[in-house]
């Protein structure tokens, strides 16, 4: 049995453009995005321990163990799996809490992939996304593992391939509550369906996020930062927010920009990738069920 596994990678994304459909009967919104996983993220450490305890060992501000999705994730892991073994969490956290980079899912996304692992539970990787998705939209894409675009409430994934960039991204200093953004009346939910051939073909049609606009007007940092990052190039929001970003061709075009960020706020280079660091403990999984 593996008894530790150490500098676990959990990266952001990007939602390379993110629109709103429509919405269902139960409240949530239907969705069309492109998901784009970034070489920059947290990571996580795990050790197992023989009596069922599920422990985070290290205090996150702001977030309670026993509300943490890493927690949330492993517990239901045991449960599904039949499984008595435990674990010792610790949580290296990186990315900012309400960045619309996918933290928290993609903490909890790597926590199911790392223990089905070490826990030797042997479910397969659609099992994993389907216990994900009970933790959040969001979480399925990161054990799918690939770039995606992505409909539904984000669970309809389909791997797409997308451009090498590098990307700079900006952290303008607020967190941007999501329940916020969809209640809000400004919203709109009726734009067109677009086809994954319309994205694929990297078409000239304008890319955007339908929930930009409402995040600007509750959130004027989210705006700055928008409106500052345009002079360089196609800035927009990531998710529901706060963090904005804008793609480059090479990395020296990145660094360049990066050097003229304004000091009230915290940037940094971030290179697409095309898969999850953590995929390979997916593939070499046997007797999946």
């Amino acid at each position: 049995m593996i008894r530790n596994l150490a500098n676990c990678a959990a990266p952001a994304k990007l939602n390379l453009f993110l629109h709103v459909t429509g919405r269902r009967a139960d409240g949530y919104h239907l969705l069309q995005t492109a998901f784009q996983l970034l070489d920059h993220g947290d990571s996580l450490d795990f050790e197992v321990r023989d009596d069922a305890q599920i422990v985070r060992v290290n205090d996150i501000p702001g977030v309670p163990a026993e509300s943490d999705l890493i927690i949330r994730a492993a517990k239901l892991l045991q449960a599904n799996a039949g499984t008595q073994l435990g674990a010792n969490i610790t949580l290296h956290k990186k990315l900012p809490m309400g960045g619309g980079l996918g933290g928290g899912s993609s903490d909890a996304a790597t926590t199911l992939i790392a223990l089905n692992h070490a826990w030797q539970c042997g479910l397969s990787r659609i099992r994993l996304m389907e216990l994900g998705l009970q933790l959040g939209a969001d979480v399925p894409f990161f054990i799918f593992g690939q770039n995606a675009f992505a409909e539904g409430i984000g669970e309809k994934l389909e791997a797409i391939d997308t451009p090498d960039s590098w990307f700079v991204v900006i952290e303008p200093g607020v967190q941007v509550p999501t329940p916020a953004i969809f209640s809000a009346k400004e919203l709109t939910r009726d734009t067109k369906p677009i086809r994954i051939a319309d994205f694929s073909s990297h078409s000239k049609m304008e890319w955007k996020n339908d929930l930009q606009i409402v995040a600007c007007s509750l959130f004027p940092e989210v705006d700055a930062a928008i409106k500052w990052l345009k002079t360089f190039g196609d800035a927009r929001m990531t998710g529901s927010g706060a963090c904005v970003f804008c793609a480059f061709s090479d990395e020296a075009n990145a660094d360049q920009v990066l050097t003229q960020v304004p000091d009230k706020w915290t940037a940094w280079k971030a290179k697409a990738i095309r898969q999850h660091p953590m995929t390979h403990l997916l593939q070499s999984e046997k007797n999946l069920v």
